[in-house]
Order: C-alpha cells, then structure tokens, then sequence
C-alpha cells in the first residue's frame, strides 16, 4: 500500500498531521533541504515508530525542527552568545546547531549522547506544521537509512509506503542537500557535516576556520558515517572530466556541466549554468533517475569544492564508499 498523500498548501492537511504528531503518528513533510520524517521529539515511542520505518541503526541521532529560536530552550542550551548570532544570521535555513540537550529530549533522539542537533526549517508548509503541532519535531531524511535522500513527495512514497501516516506534498525541495551540522557543543566549533549553508559563510559570521569533521562510527550527527546517501547500483567518483567510454557497459554518467563524453546508456547533467546551487538542488533526484535504469555503474563527475560544492562532494563521495 501507498502512503496517504495530501497537499502541503491546504490548511486542513496541515491541522491533519499537526494532530498526528501530536497523537504520536508520524509524518513526512517538506523542508527547503529534503523531506523529513517527522515525530513529536519529546514521545519516546513516537521517535521510535520513525527509526523503524527507516530501518535506522539506534545509534545514528536525529535532528529536531522547531518553529522558531524562541523554542530552542524546550529542547537545547543555547546561552552560548554564538547560538544568537548564528540563528540571527541563519534561522530559518539549513543550518543544524548541536547544542548540550535538555533532560526533556529522550535517549533514542541523541542516540544517547549529552548534545542534540536542532534547526529551525525554511519552508512554508513546515513552518506551518511545527507551528500547529507546537511540540519540537525529531525528523531525519524520510527514506530508507543509507539511501539517497527524498527531494519530492513520489521519492517518499516509492521508499516508504503506508509505514508514514501522512505525507505532506510540497513539491520540489529548493536547497535539494541536508542542512550543515555545526557542533557548539565543545568549544571551538566543528563542522560536522558540510550542507546547505556554506562553509565560507559560517567562517565569516564566526569569525574561525573550519574544518571538516572524518567520517566516524560513533556519530555525533546525521550524516556523518563513512557510507551513506548511497544508490543501490555502484557509483564511482572520478578525479576530473569524464572519459569517453570505449568498451561495452551499462554504465551510466551523472555530469557536474555538460560533456561531451560518449558511450553511457544515460547522462544526468547537475548544472548547465556551472552553479553548484543549482547542482546541489538536482543531485539527489538525478541519482534516482540513473539508479532506477539497471545500470552496472555509474560514474561522477567531480565538482568544486568551495560554497555548496564541499556538501555535493561529502554526498557523492559517501555513496562511493558503499561499493568501495
């Protein structure tokens, strides 16, 4: 069976699942980055419902979504004069803070860790439902753990049917790549995950360098695990332009800018206009598109490092690692 689908602009679909959260359901609602998978953060049970549609390892924590930075004391300690500058500056949008947590926040959410990672989301219709539902929202990515993330409403339906009570259906997501994580939590400030927001931009606001956090088995956030947002046909990233292709293979190509690169059975083009923005918006969704082909490979073009192209490459190269 499918899941229920309703319109994410109708204020009746948005009271519906304010409600279902509220009664400890869960939802699949749009965000800026991708779809999340929300339940009440504060009813243990309910967060548990989410990490089993998901199939989620118990100790991979989630994101809490709030409706403002005015609620960020139900959840989190943000009396570190950074949190207001950095929520001034980035709230709402897709920027994760981990933050020490409160004691109201339950285990399963931090998978046991003294830190939460909360935001505050970019999108009408969340905004609208975190507003209506008023309880923070613990959601992750909603799709299958590992795989690639959800950028539309069919990608959350094709993954997890009727395990989500509501789907809410808010069309394309603009960013198209999860939030940046940015720990607090220990000082100096960590990047724990490269994403929506820009590395340069939150050097500047902090004033610091940052660097990437490794990959780490024990995470501290989403996103983290050397493997992750993987398709299930192999993908390879190369290390420049891509090659024609001379032997037989079906072998398909996902382009950073056009190429004219011959002999794969299907080519995904991110940005015809080189902007990594409008790369990082199309890279999930192409993913699909070449993993729903039966291919044998697919092989990725690199893209540059700096603005949304550090997020890009943190993707592709975790997908790579899959079949490493």
């Amino acid at each position: 069976m499918s899941a229920r689908v309703a319109p994410a602009a109708d204020p009746a679909a948005i009271a519906e699942a304010a409600t279902i959260l509220r009664n400890g359901g869960i939802v699949a609602f749009p965000t800026e980055t991708v779809y999340g998978l929300g339940a009440n953060a504060l009813d243990v049970r309910a967060v548990a419902r989410v990490f089993e549609a998901k199939a989620r390892p118990s100790f991979d924590p989630l994101i809490v979504h709030l409706a403002g930075a005015g609620d960020l004391s139900t959840v989190a300690d943000g009396r570190d004069p950074r949190v207001a500058r950095l929520a001034a500056r980035f709230w709402p949008g897709p920027l994760t803070l981990v933050l020490p947590r409160r004691p109201a926040v339950p285990d399963l959410v931090t998978s046991g860790l003294d830190t939460v990672g909360v935001r505050v989301p970019d999108h009408p219709a969340a905004h609208a439902l975190l507003a209506a539902a008023q309880v923070p929202v613990a959601a992750p990515s909603a799709n299958l753990f590992g795989y690639v993330s959800p950028t539309t409403a069919a990608h959350v339906v094709e993954q997890l049917g009727d395990a989500v009570d509501l789907v809410l259906d808010g069309g394309p997501c603009r960013v198209g790549v999860e939030s940046t994580v940015l720990s607090l939590a220990g000082g100096a400030p960590r990047l724990l995950r490269p994403g929506g927001v820009a590395r340069e931009d939150l050097e500047r606001a902090l004033g610091v360098t940052l660097e990437v956090a490794p990959p780490a088995e024990r995470p501290l956030a989403p996103g983290q695990l050397l493997q992750h947002y993987a398709t299930r046909t192999p993908l390879r990233l190369l290390n420049g332009r891509p090659p024609d292709l001379t032997s037989p293979g079906r072998v398909g190509l996902l382009a950073f800018t056009p190429t004219p690169a011959r002999g794969y059975v299907a080519v995904e083009v991110l940005a015809t206009d080189g902007s990594p923005v409008t790369a990082a918006a199309r890279l999930f969704a192409a993913l699909r598109r070449l993993d729903a082909l039966g291919l044998e490979l697919i092989l990725a073009e690199p893209c540059p490092e700096t603005g949304l192209g550090l997020a890009i490459l943190d993707r592709l190269r975790r997908a790579a690692a899959r079949g490493a």
